[in-house]
């Protein structure tokens, strides 16, 4: 059952980024710049974070994420596997 549960789960989260992909996309033809892309994601994604788990929460994430982009994991832009 819990397979089960943590492949929901993964499908939902691959669904969720292939939806923001799809955004991004759009937005670039309409003539968005990515760096106001970037800035207004990543302001909408940490004010979600921080409703949702708190200011501490999204601090120790965020300390996170220096060793993942310099391991690559945010270097391409695609689905994880």
């Amino acid at each position: 059952m819990q397979i089960a549960a943590e492949h929901d789960v993964r499908r939902t989260s691959i669904e969720a980024l292939e939806f923001i992909l799809d955004a991004w996309d759009v937005g670039v033809e309409e003539g968005h710049h990515p760096d106001m892309l970037a800035n207004a994601a990543l302001f909408t994604a940490l004010s979600g974070l921080v409703t949702a788990y708190g200011e501490n929460a999204v601090v120790e994430l965020v300390r996170m994420l220096p060793k993942r982009v310099l391991s690559g994991e945010f270097s391409q832009r695609s689905l994880p596997q």
